[in-house]
Protein backbone atom coordinates (compact mmCIF):
# COMPACT_ATOMS: atom_id res chain seq x y z
CA UNK A 1 0.00 0.00 0.00
CA UNK A 2 2.83 2.31 -0.12
CA UNK A 3 1.84 4.43 -3.05
CA UNK A 4 -0.17 6.98 -2.46
CA UNK A 5 -0.02 10.31 -3.65
CA UNK A 6 0.13 13.89 -1.98
CA UNK A 7 -0.34 16.22 -5.01
CA UNK A 8 0.94 16.06 -8.06
CA UNK A 9 3.41 12.72 -9.44
CA UNK A 10 7.23 13.65 -9.79
CA UNK A 11 9.73 12.66 -11.24
CA UNK A 12 11.24 10.65 -7.59
CA UNK A 13 13.16 7.78 -7.81
CA UNK A 14 12.07 4.17 -7.89
CA UNK A 15 12.83 3.26 -4.83
CA UNK A 16 11.08 6.56 -3.25
CA UNK A 17 8.01 6.61 -4.99
CA UNK A 18 4.76 7.12 -3.39
CA UNK A 19 1.09 6.61 -5.62
CA UNK A 20 -0.42 9.07 -7.07
CA UNK A 21 -2.83 8.27 -10.59
CA UNK A 22 -5.97 6.80 -12.94
CA UNK A 23 -7.22 4.26 -15.84
CA UNK A 24 -4.96 4.95 -19.15
CA UNK A 25 -2.85 7.98 -18.70
CA UNK A 26 0.45 6.43 -18.04
CA UNK A 27 3.10 8.66 -16.75
CA UNK A 28 6.43 8.11 -17.73
CA UNK A 29 8.52 7.14 -14.91
CA UNK A 30 8.66 3.90 -13.35
CA UNK A 31 7.73 2.67 -9.70
CA UNK A 32 8.23 -0.36 -7.77
CA UNK A 33 6.42 -3.23 -8.87
CA UNK A 34 3.15 -3.79 -7.10
CA UNK A 35 4.24 -6.43 -4.85
CA UNK A 36 6.42 -5.09 -3.32
CA UNK A 37 4.77 -1.74 -2.22
CA UNK A 38 2.93 -2.93 0.93
CA UNK A 39 6.06 -4.13 2.44
CA UNK A 40 7.72 -0.35 1.72
CA UNK A 41 5.02 1.88 2.70
CA UNK A 42 5.01 -0.25 6.13
CA UNK A 43 7.74 -0.34 6.85
CA UNK A 44 9.08 4.01 7.35
CA UNK A 45 6.21 3.83 9.74
CA UNK A 46 7.96 1.30 11.86
CA UNK A 47 10.19 4.08 12.37
CA UNK A 48 8.26 6.97 13.03
CA UNK A 49 9.87 9.92 14.63
CA UNK A 50 13.12 7.49 15.17
CA UNK A 51 16.08 10.35 15.99
CA UNK A 52 19.62 8.11 16.26
CA UNK A 53 20.56 7.95 20.10
CA UNK A 54 23.49 10.20 20.66
CA UNK A 55 25.80 9.48 23.88
CA UNK A 56 24.12 9.43 26.95
CA UNK A 57 23.56 12.56 28.93
CA UNK A 58 26.17 13.68 31.69
CA UNK A 59 24.52 14.60 34.21
CA UNK A 60 21.24 13.61 35.42
CA UNK A 61 18.10 15.76 34.82
CA UNK A 62 17.34 18.01 37.78
CA UNK A 63 13.58 18.11 38.08
CA UNK A 64 12.61 20.96 39.92
CA UNK A 65 15.02 23.13 37.66
CA UNK A 66 12.96 21.51 34.46
CA UNK A 67 9.74 22.68 35.91
CA UNK A 68 10.55 26.08 36.48
CA UNK A 69 11.91 26.57 33.01
CA UNK A 70 8.30 25.06 31.79
CA UNK A 71 6.50 27.16 34.08
CA UNK A 72 8.00 30.02 32.60
CA UNK A 73 8.27 29.02 28.61
CA UNK A 74 6.05 26.07 27.94
CA UNK A 75 2.38 25.63 29.86
CA UNK A 76 0.98 28.01 27.42
CA UNK A 77 1.50 25.18 24.37
CA UNK A 78 2.05 21.83 26.52
CA UNK A 79 0.48 22.98 30.19
CA UNK A 80 1.88 21.69 33.63
CA UNK A 81 0.83 18.25 33.24
CA UNK A 82 1.86 17.94 29.73
CA UNK A 83 -0.80 17.93 27.61
CA UNK A 84 -1.10 19.63 24.59
CA UNK A 85 -3.21 23.02 24.59
CA UNK A 86 -4.40 22.30 21.18
CA UNK A 87 -4.87 19.59 18.82
CA UNK A 88 -1.66 19.34 16.60
CA UNK A 89 0.62 20.39 19.99
CA UNK A 90 1.87 17.31 21.13
CA UNK A 91 1.11 15.57 24.49
CA UNK A 92 4.68 15.62 26.05
CA UNK A 93 3.43 13.99 30.13
CA UNK A 94 5.61 10.32 30.50
CA UNK A 95 7.22 10.68 27.09
CA UNK A 96 11.07 9.29 26.63
CA UNK A 97 13.36 12.00 27.66
CA UNK A 98 16.21 11.13 25.31
CA UNK A 99 14.24 11.18 22.91
CA UNK A 100 13.04 14.93 23.99
CA UNK A 101 16.29 15.99 24.46
CA UNK A 102 16.91 14.76 20.62
CA UNK A 103 14.09 17.06 19.51
CA UNK A 104 14.99 19.84 21.49
CA UNK A 105 18.24 19.71 20.42
CA UNK A 106 16.92 18.98 16.47
CA UNK A 107 14.79 22.25 16.70
CA UNK A 108 17.97 24.54 18.00
CA UNK A 109 20.08 23.16 14.99
CA UNK A 110 17.61 23.63 12.90
CA UNK A 111 16.58 20.23 11.65
CA UNK A 112 13.19 20.29 12.77
CA UNK A 113 11.19 23.69 11.96
CA UNK A 114 9.15 25.25 14.18
CA UNK A 115 9.80 29.14 14.64
CA UNK A 116 8.34 29.48 18.67
CA UNK A 117 10.59 26.54 19.49
CA UNK A 118 13.51 27.51 17.59
CA UNK A 119 13.49 30.60 19.14
CA UNK A 120 12.96 29.13 22.58
CA UNK A 121 15.61 26.22 22.41
CA UNK A 122 17.96 28.98 21.23
CA UNK A 123 18.39 30.33 24.04
CA UNK A 124 18.30 27.04 26.28
CA UNK A 125 22.00 25.20 27.36
CA UNK A 126 22.12 21.32 27.18
CA UNK A 127 21.30 21.11 30.92
CA UNK A 128 18.32 23.44 30.60
CA UNK A 129 16.87 20.78 28.12
CA UNK A 130 18.14 18.07 30.06
CA UNK A 131 16.16 19.11 32.78
CA UNK A 132 13.25 20.12 30.76
CA UNK A 133 13.00 16.59 29.45
CA UNK A 134 13.35 15.08 33.04
CA UNK A 135 10.41 17.00 34.21
CA UNK A 136 8.14 16.03 30.92
CA UNK A 137 9.31 12.70 31.56
CA UNK A 138 8.75 12.45 35.07
CA UNK A 139 4.80 13.29 34.86
CA UNK A 140 2.65 10.25 34.61
CA UNK A 141 0.40 9.34 31.60
CA UNK A 142 -2.56 11.29 30.59
CA UNK A 143 -5.65 9.54 30.24
CA UNK A 144 -6.80 9.79 26.69
CA UNK A 145 -10.10 12.45 26.12
CA UNK A 146 -12.96 11.29 23.77
CA UNK A 147 -12.29 13.73 21.07
CA UNK A 148 -15.48 14.81 18.99
CA UNK A 149 -15.71 14.02 15.13
CA UNK A 150 -12.97 11.85 14.91
CA UNK A 151 -13.67 8.87 12.60
CA UNK A 152 -13.73 4.59 14.20
CA UNK A 153 -10.12 3.57 13.18
CA UNK A 154 -10.20 2.30 9.89
CA UNK A 155 -7.73 1.28 7.26
CA UNK A 156 -7.49 2.63 3.75
CA UNK A 157 -9.41 -0.49 2.41
CA UNK A 158 -11.97 -0.83 4.80
CA UNK A 159 -12.67 2.82 4.35
CA UNK A 160 -12.34 2.58 0.65
CA UNK A 161 -14.44 -0.47 0.37
CA UNK A 162 -17.29 2.09 1.90
CA UNK A 163 -16.94 4.94 -0.29
CA UNK A 164 -16.37 2.81 -3.42
CA UNK A 165 -20.11 1.09 -3.19
CA UNK A 166 -20.98 4.69 -4.59
CA UNK A 167 -19.56 3.31 -7.62
CA UNK A 168 -21.05 0.22 -7.87
CA UNK A 169 -23.53 0.64 -9.94
CA UNK A 170 -22.02 1.75 -12.74
CA UNK A 171 -18.11 -0.01 -12.78
CA UNK A 172 -20.09 -3.23 -10.41
CA UNK A 173 -18.75 -5.28 -7.58
CA UNK A 174 -15.20 -4.98 -6.81
CA UNK A 175 -14.60 -2.91 -9.56
CA UNK A 176 -14.80 -5.66 -12.23
CA UNK A 177 -17.32 -3.53 -15.07
CA UNK A 178 -20.04 -5.53 -17.07
CA UNK A 179 -21.85 -2.40 -18.95
CA UNK A 180 -20.39 -1.79 -22.34
CA UNK A 181 -18.04 1.40 -22.46
CA UNK A 182 -17.30 1.54 -18.87
CA UNK A 183 -13.71 1.07 -17.38
CA UNK A 184 -13.25 -2.11 -15.37
CA UNK A 185 -11.60 -0.52 -11.77
CA UNK A 186 -10.64 -4.24 -10.21
CA UNK A 187 -6.70 -4.29 -10.11
CA UNK A 188 -5.62 -1.14 -11.13
CA UNK A 189 -2.57 0.45 -10.37
CA UNK A 190 -3.77 3.23 -7.56
CA UNK A 191 -1.60 6.38 -8.40
CA UNK A 192 -3.10 5.73 -11.72
CA UNK A 193 -6.18 5.48 -10.19
CA UNK A 194 -5.93 8.82 -8.76
CA UNK A 195 -4.57 10.79 -11.45
CA UNK A 196 -7.45 9.94 -13.96
CA UNK A 197 -10.27 10.76 -11.16
CA UNK A 198 -7.90 14.03 -10.97
CA UNK A 199 -8.38 14.74 -14.78
CA UNK A 200 -12.36 14.14 -14.65
CA UNK A 201 -12.22 16.37 -12.05
CA UNK A 202 -10.52 19.59 -13.79
CA UNK A 203 -12.01 19.08 -16.85
CA UNK A 204 -8.93 17.21 -19.10
CA UNK A 205 -11.28 14.10 -19.27
CA UNK A 206 -15.10 14.39 -19.81
CA UNK A 207 -17.61 12.24 -17.70
CA UNK A 208 -21.04 11.92 -16.70
CA UNK A 209 -21.37 12.07 -12.61
CA UNK A 210 -18.72 14.40 -12.31
CA UNK A 211 -20.26 15.75 -8.78
CA UNK A 212 -20.59 12.51 -7.33
CA UNK A 213 -16.38 12.18 -7.35
CA UNK A 214 -16.61 16.01 -5.91
CA UNK A 215 -18.26 14.76 -2.77
CA UNK A 216 -15.11 12.45 -2.03
CA UNK A 217 -12.29 14.01 0.14
CA UNK A 218 -8.97 13.06 -1.07
CA UNK A 219 -8.37 10.56 1.74
CA UNK A 220 -11.86 8.82 0.51
CA UNK A 221 -10.44 9.02 -3.63
CA UNK A 222 -7.07 7.31 -2.15
CA UNK A 223 -8.53 4.97 -0.22
CA UNK A 224 -11.04 3.69 -3.05
CA UNK A 225 -7.75 3.66 -4.97
CA UNK A 226 -6.63 1.60 -2.95
CA UNK A 227 -9.14 -0.74 -2.25
CA UNK A 228 -9.43 -1.38 -6.18
CA UNK A 229 -6.20 -2.01 -6.41
CA UNK A 230 -6.38 -4.91 -4.43
CA UNK A 231 -9.09 -6.70 -5.81
CA UNK A 232 -9.06 -9.25 -9.07
CA UNK A 233 -9.46 -8.53 -12.03
CA UNK A 234 -12.05 -10.84 -13.64
CA UNK A 235 -11.34 -12.57 -16.84
CA UNK A 236 -12.89 -11.44 -20.37
CA UNK A 237 -14.25 -12.89 -23.30
CA UNK A 238 -12.90 -12.25 -26.53
CA UNK A 239 -14.32 -9.01 -28.22
CA UNK A 240 -17.04 -9.29 -30.98
CA UNK A 241 -14.25 -6.84 -32.98
CA UNK A 242 -10.83 -7.25 -33.70
CA UNK A 243 -8.13 -10.08 -34.07
CA UNK A 244 -6.22 -11.28 -30.76
CA UNK A 245 -3.55 -12.78 -32.63
CA UNK A 246 -3.32 -9.69 -34.93
CA UNK A 247 -2.92 -7.49 -32.13
CA UNK A 248 -0.09 -9.44 -30.28
CA UNK A 249 2.96 -8.29 -32.27
CA UNK A 250 1.25 -4.39 -31.93
CA UNK A 251 1.33 -4.75 -28.06
CA UNK A 252 5.29 -4.83 -28.42
CA UNK A 253 5.25 -0.90 -28.66
CA UNK A 254 3.16 -1.16 -25.37
CA UNK A 255 5.09 -3.25 -23.07
CA UNK A 256 7.98 -1.07 -21.58
CA UNK A 257 5.21 1.05 -19.85
CA UNK A 258 1.89 -1.59 -19.53
CA UNK A 259 4.23 -4.61 -18.80
CA UNK A 260 3.80 -8.03 -20.96
CA UNK A 261 0.17 -8.79 -21.84
CA UNK A 262 -0.82 -5.32 -20.12
CA UNK A 263 -0.32 -6.13 -16.54
CA UNK A 264 1.96 -2.78 -15.50
CA UNK A 265 4.23 -3.21 -12.16
CA UNK A 266 4.02 0.75 -12.26
CA UNK A 267 1.94 2.21 -9.81
CA UNK A 268 1.54 5.60 -12.09
CA UNK A 269 0.45 3.55 -15.22
CA UNK A 270 -2.70 1.33 -16.17
CA UNK A 271 -3.01 -2.21 -16.61
CA UNK A 272 -4.68 -2.86 -19.48
CA UNK A 273 -4.99 -6.45 -19.44
CA UNK A 274 -8.42 -7.86 -19.17
CA UNK A 275 -9.86 -3.93 -19.40
CA UNK A 276 -13.66 -3.73 -21.07
CA UNK A 277 -13.00 -3.29 -24.74
CA UNK A 278 -14.92 -0.65 -25.75
CA UNK A 279 -13.74 1.55 -23.01
CA UNK A 280 -9.94 0.68 -23.86
CA UNK A 281 -10.58 1.41 -28.00
CA UNK A 282 -12.45 5.10 -27.05
CA UNK A 283 -9.49 5.49 -25.16
CA UNK A 284 -6.75 5.02 -27.13
CA UNK A 285 -7.72 6.57 -29.95
CA UNK A 286 -8.70 9.74 -27.76
CA UNK A 287 -5.01 9.87 -27.27
CA UNK A 288 -3.88 9.01 -31.18
CA UNK A 289 -6.53 11.85 -31.84
CA UNK A 290 -5.18 14.00 -29.47
CA UNK A 291 -8.50 14.51 -27.27
CA UNK A 292 -6.52 13.13 -24.38
CA UNK A 293 -2.98 14.27 -24.17
CA UNK A 294 0.00 11.94 -23.39
CA UNK A 295 3.59 12.38 -25.29
CA UNK A 296 4.07 8.77 -25.57
CA UNK A 297 0.43 7.43 -26.27
CA UNK A 298 0.34 5.37 -29.89
CA UNK A 299 -0.45 8.72 -32.40
CA UNK A 300 -0.14 6.73 -35.43
CA UNK A 301 -1.72 3.69 -35.59
CA UNK A 302 -5.49 2.48 -37.76
CA UNK A 303 -8.68 2.19 -36.32
CA UNK A 304 -8.57 -1.80 -37.33
CA UNK A 305 -5.05 -1.48 -35.41
CA UNK A 306 -6.20 0.08 -32.69
CA UNK A 307 -9.27 -2.97 -32.40
CA UNK A 308 -6.69 -6.05 -32.74
CA UNK A 309 -4.49 -4.32 -29.99
CA UNK A 310 -7.52 -3.91 -27.52
CA UNK A 311 -8.73 -7.90 -28.55
CA UNK A 312 -5.26 -8.80 -27.46
CA UNK A 313 -5.44 -7.13 -24.13
CA UNK A 314 -9.05 -8.05 -23.51
CA UNK A 315 -8.62 -11.51 -23.60
CA UNK A 316 -4.82 -11.02 -21.31
CA UNK A 317 -5.38 -12.56 -17.32
CA UNK A 318 -4.69 -9.43 -15.66
CA UNK A 319 -3.43 -8.93 -11.30
CA UNK A 320 -4.28 -7.35 -8.31
CA UNK A 321 -1.82 -4.12 -8.42
CA UNK A 322 -2.14 -4.83 -4.35
CA UNK A 323 -1.71 -8.12 -2.80
CA UNK A 324 -4.42 -8.42 -0.44
CA UNK A 325 -5.69 -5.51 1.50
CA UNK A 326 -3.96 -4.56 4.56
CA UNK A 327 -5.46 -3.51 8.06
CA UNK A 328 -4.63 -1.15 10.46
CA UNK A 329 -3.08 -4.06 13.21
CA UNK A 330 -0.95 -5.07 9.97
CA UNK A 331 0.30 -1.35 9.94
CA UNK A 332 0.67 -1.47 13.99
CA UNK A 333 2.64 -4.38 13.78
CA UNK A 334 4.95 -2.99 11.82
CA UNK A 335 5.05 0.71 13.78
CA UNK A 336 5.09 -1.65 17.33
CA UNK A 337 8.72 -3.07 16.46
CA UNK A 338 10.25 0.00 17.15
CA UNK A 339 7.53 1.68 19.55
CA UNK A 340 5.57 -0.94 20.90
CA UNK A 341 5.85 -1.17 25.08
CA UNK A 342 8.37 -2.86 26.34
CA UNK A 343 10.52 -2.72 22.73
CA UNK A 344 14.12 -1.61 23.57
CA UNK A 345 15.89 0.32 21.04
CA UNK A 346 19.63 0.83 22.04
CA UNK A 347 20.84 2.67 18.87
CA UNK A 348 18.24 5.10 18.46
CA UNK A 349 15.87 7.43 20.97
CA UNK A 350 12.12 6.46 20.01
CA UNK A 351 9.18 8.33 21.23
CA UNK A 352 6.10 7.05 22.60
CA UNK A 353 3.00 7.56 20.73
CA UNK A 354 -0.04 6.01 21.97
CA UNK A 355 -2.13 8.14 23.32
CA UNK A 356 -0.78 10.55 21.92
CA UNK A 357 -2.42 13.89 20.22
CA UNK A 358 -4.32 12.56 16.61
CA UNK A 359 -3.21 15.98 14.78
CA UNK A 360 0.33 16.01 15.63
CA UNK A 361 0.81 12.38 14.83
CA UNK A 362 -0.56 13.69 10.98
CA UNK A 363 1.19 16.24 11.41
CA UNK A 364 4.59 14.56 12.18
CA UNK A 365 4.61 11.98 9.28
CA UNK A 366 3.72 14.53 6.80
CA UNK A 367 7.01 16.44 7.87
CA UNK A 368 8.88 12.96 7.93
CA UNK A 369 6.94 12.24 4.29
CA UNK A 370 8.01 15.40 3.09
CA UNK A 371 11.86 16.32 4.19
CA UNK A 372 10.40 18.93 6.50
CA UNK A 373 12.13 16.98 9.61
CA UNK A 374 15.60 15.87 9.71
CA UNK A 375 16.24 12.46 10.66
CA UNK A 376 19.13 9.99 9.51
CA UNK A 377 16.94 6.90 9.80
CA UNK A 378 13.43 8.43 8.50
CA UNK A 379 15.62 9.92 5.60
CA UNK A 380 17.37 6.58 4.71
CA UNK A 381 14.43 4.27 5.14
CA UNK A 382 11.00 6.47 4.64
CA UNK A 383 8.90 6.80 1.36
CA UNK A 384 6.09 9.12 0.80
CA UNK A 385 3.18 7.79 2.45
CA UNK A 386 -0.29 8.70 1.50
CA UNK A 387 -2.75 11.03 3.74
CA UNK A 388 -5.30 8.05 3.98
CA UNK A 389 -2.53 5.72 5.88
CA UNK A 390 -1.13 8.59 7.89
CA UNK A 391 -4.92 9.33 9.23
CA UNK A 392 -5.29 5.40 9.29
CA UNK A 393 -1.90 5.13 11.83
CA UNK A 394 -2.71 8.57 13.23
CA UNK A 395 -6.02 7.43 14.30
CA UNK A 396 -5.43 4.10 15.82
CA UNK A 397 -2.48 5.46 18.01
CA UNK A 398 -4.68 8.27 19.36
CA UNK A 399 -6.89 6.00 20.56
CA UNK A 400 -4.91 3.63 22.68
CA UNK A 401 -4.03 4.11 25.93
CA UNK A 402 -0.91 6.20 27.14
CA UNK A 403 1.97 4.31 28.98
Amino acid sequence: MARMLNGECGTISAERRAMCSSPVEPPSTMTLPAHRLAFILLLPLALLGCEEKKEAAIAPADIAAGKAVVEAQCIGCHGSDGSGAAPGIPDLAAQDADYLVASLAAYKAGTRTHAALQDLTGDLKDADMRNVAGFFASLPPLKAAAEPGIPPVLSPYEKGEAAAQACVRCHGEAGNSTIVGIPGLAGQQPRYFVSAVRAYLDGRRSIEGKEMLREMSHVDLESVALYYASQTPARREAPAFGDPAAGEPLSARCGGCHGAHGVSHDTSTPSLASQEPNYLVKAIKAYRDQTRQHNVMLDDNTDAEIENLVAFYTVQESAAAEGAATTVMDLADKCDRCHGAGVEQPTLTVPKIAGQDRAYLIKALRAYRDGKRGSSMMHSMSLPYSEAIIESVASYYASQPAR
